[in-house]
Parts: structure tokens; C-alpha cells; sequence
């Protein structure tokens, strides 16, 4: 059996074994996560950057090697966590792929925000549904309202399918590809996403430091991006509607990738998103997304969540069937 053939099976059981583990175990509280320490590197890099007081230019150029190296550096650790761990024993290593992969996905995380505002919600319980809230989303919480929490889970739930869940898996197929594999691919972007997340606002004191963190996270994730909304769109059944929503209401989201995600689920579930937020004390109007045919509820959200697993599971049985396929032909067409 060829290693060509080697590879590229056991690339798709990785990417697999990822996927069942962030299905079945997800990311336990309490238990260290790659996240972390990628985030205390931006934050040690951020605040030295910070406490020179550049120039605009010199914070820019700056910011340029912080997020160059966070992302470049995330994906080497991985590759030589995953090489050592080779060293011990093949399966050791398949085992530390699997469980690094892993951590790049969001999908039971995601699940379990969700569920974490819906359980008091469901009871009437609001100010608890606040204050679980306040635990996932930027903005102020203590003054929403029942339909108000369910549009900003909702909101949370299809933004983060894509930077959270799909992008993810997206470059982890990616890396199946490639030489290096799906892990470094994987983490690089899981650094890109929480450099976005921590430094790329337009807003002092982050306006120039992460202006290259916050493009490059909109350049990467913007083909998976599109690609979520096709796969949300065939989906839903109604292709043409979700994607003739999506090209009247998602442009005017300034977000380059958001609007996209955030609309092409609430085409499909037939409700609206968008409106007055509230941020720091500061009210913003976000752009309203979709059709309100549907009032948004509970089971909206869990749809919402469904949606993302048979997407997962679409992307997931495509490209390893295409990877095992791709393996086995050129495995034969060597032993001619």
C-alpha cells in the first residue's frame, strides 16, 4: 500500500476524528485550549506594542508583525506538537491531530451557548437569560427583552457558523492537501479569528494596531464565507429565495462576511435579523437582514443549529469522499 495512499486516508480520519470529537466532547470548561494560549500571545504582543506609543505608522507596522507572526507561529507549534507526537507512536500522533483539529471547532460550543440562554428563557426566567448572554455577545444585555435575547442567540448562532464552525473545517480540508496537513492550516486561521476577536477594531486602541488583523481575517474568510451561504441555501430548500435575500440585504452590512453568514440563515429559516444595538452604552443600527415571515423562537435557533450540523456533515462526507477516492486512484495508477 502506497503512502500516498496512507496519507491521504489518514488525513480524512483526522479530519473526522475532529469532527466526532467536537461533536461528543467539545471544549470542557476548565481544561486548556490552543485558544487560550494564542490569545495570551496576542496579548502580550499587543500590550508591548501598545506601551511604546508609535506613531500611527510605526503601531501599523507593528501591528503587520504581530499578526503575521501569531498566525505563522500557531501553525508551526501545531505541526511540532503533531510531529513530536509522531516521534512516540503513530497512533499518539493521529490521536494529537485529532484532539488539535478539534479545538479549532466550535460546533458543541456553539450548541451549548445557545442552549445556556434558551433553558431560562423557556422557564421566563429573563434576567438570568441576560446575564448568560452577556457571557457571548458584545453588546449591553441588561435592558433586552425576550425577542430581543432570541435575535441576538440567533444572530450569535449564524455568524459563528461561519468563523466559528465551517471556515475551520473549511482550512482544515485545505490542509488534508497539503504537505504540512490539516492541523497548522487549521490553527493558522483559529489565530487569524481570535486576532480579529481581540485586537481588529476600528476604534482606539486598537484602530491602527489591528488594521492588518482585521483584513486578513475578512480575506480568509471570505470563500468559506460564500461557500457556507451556497451550502445554507441548498439546505433550506429554496436556493433561489436565500441567495436573492442575501444579495439584497448583506451588502449593506459593513462586515465583508458576517451580513453574508448572518442572512443567509435567516433567509432560510424565513425570519429577520438586524436592528438596534446597543454597545458600551452606545446605540448602533445594524442593517436588517432577511424577511420577517417568521417570528424568531426557540426552534428557530435549534434549525439554526441543525442547519450548521448537516452542513458540517455535507462538507465533511464530500471532501472525504473525495480524499479517500483521490488516494485510492493514484494509489493504483503508481502501481502500474
Amino acid at each position: 500500500m502506497s503512502a500516498l495512499w496512507c496519507s491521504g486516508v489518514g488525513q480524512a480520519v483526522v479530519v473526522v476524528l475532529a469532527a466526532v470529537l467536537d461533536r461528543i466532547v467539545g471544549d470542557p470548561w476548565g481544561w486548556p485550549h490552543p485558544v487560550q494560549a494564542i490569545g495570551q500571545a496576542i496579548g502580550w504582543g499587543s500590550s508591548g506594542i501598545q506601551r511604546l506609543k508609535l506613531p500611527p505608522g510605526g503601531e501599523r507596522s507593528l501591528g503587520v508583525l504581530l499578526g503575521l507572526g501569531v498566525v505563522f507561529g500557531s501553525g508551526a507549534v501545531g505541526w511540532g506538537l503533531v510531529h513530536l507526537a509522531a516521534m512516540v507512536h503513530p497512533a499518539v500522533g493521529l490521536g494529537c491531530e485529532g484532539v488539535l483539529l478539534a479545538s479549532c471547532f466550535a460546533g458543541r460550543s456553539l450548541r451549548r451557548a445557545a442552549e445556556d440562554v434558551l433553558a431560562p428563557l423557556e422557564s421566563g426566567d429573563i434576567p438570568t437569560a441576560r446575564q448568560r448572554l452577556a457571557l457571548y455577545v458584545g453588546r449591553d444585555t441588561e435592558n433586552l427583552d425576550e425577542p430581543e435575547i432570541l435575535r441576538a442567540v440567533l444572530e450569535t448562532v449564524s455568524e459563528n457558523a461561519t468563523d466559528g464552525v465551517l471556515a475551520p473545517l473549511f482550512y482544515a480540508l485545505v490542509g488534508a492537501l497539503l504537505p504540512v496537513g490539516s492541523v497548522p492550516v487549521a490553527l493558522a486561521y483559529k489565530a487569524a479569528s481570535t486576532l480579529d476577536s481581540m485586537v481588529g477594531y476600528r476604534e482606539a486602541p486598537y484602530t491602527h494596531l489591528g488594521w492588518f488583523s482585521a483584513r486578513l481575517e475578512d480575506a480568509l474568510t471570505w470563500l468559506p464565507c460564500r461557500l457556507t451561504v451556497a451550502t445554507i441555501a441548498l439546505l433550506s430548500g429554496r436556493p433561489g429565495r436565500v441567495v436573492r435575500l442575501c444579495r439584497r440585504d448583506a451588502p449593506a452590512d459593513p462586515s465583508p462576511n458576517a451580513g453574508w453568514s448572518e442572512c443567509a440563515y435567516a433567509a432560510a429559516l424565513g425570519v429577520q435579523l438586524g436592528g438596534q444595538n446597543v454597545y458600551r452604552g452606545q446605540v448602533k443600527e445594524k442593517p436588517l437582514l432577511g424577511d420577517a415571515i417568521e417570528e424568531i423562537t426557540g426552534d428557530r435557533i435549534l434549525a439554526a443549529l441543525a442547519l450548521t450540523r448537516r452542513a458540517v456533515l455535507l462538507w465533511l462526507g464530500l471532501s472525504v469522499s473525495a480524499m479517500v477516492a483521490v488516494a485510492l486512484w493514484t494509489s493504483q495508477f503508481i502501481s502500474f
